[in-house]
């Protein structure tokens, strides 16, 4: 049995921001739509959404960024690199 190592701070605050991502693009949908068109359970949407699940499978992402219609380049950079106060009112006005 493989053991995983604990994620790092940095870690985890890229996963809170992808969850923001992703709440922020779901809007006023409810979340147990977007879930059920994305083939997971609620549950697990709440997790990534809150960041309590940080490093959720490729194929989980996938799915909610094909329901929310966003690219995986979009959120890789959100993974990747906290959002400059710049991309941030973008992001915002894409959004309103």
């Amino acid at each position: 049995m493989m053991v995983r190592a604990p994620l790092t701070p940095e870690q985890l605050e890229a996963g809170r921001r992808l969850g923001t991502a992703l709440r922020t693009a779901r809007g006023s949908r409810s979340l147990n739509e977007v879930a059920t068109l994305s083939g997971i359970s609620p549950e697990t949407l709440r997790k990534i959404e809150t960041g309590r699940l940080p490093s959720p499978a490729f194929g989980v992402v996938a799915a909610l960024a094909a329901t929310l219609g966003l690219s995986l380049d979009e959120l890789a950079a959100e993974w990747a690199h906290p959002p400059t106060a710049e991309l941030r009112g973008v992001a915002a006005e894409r959004t309103a």
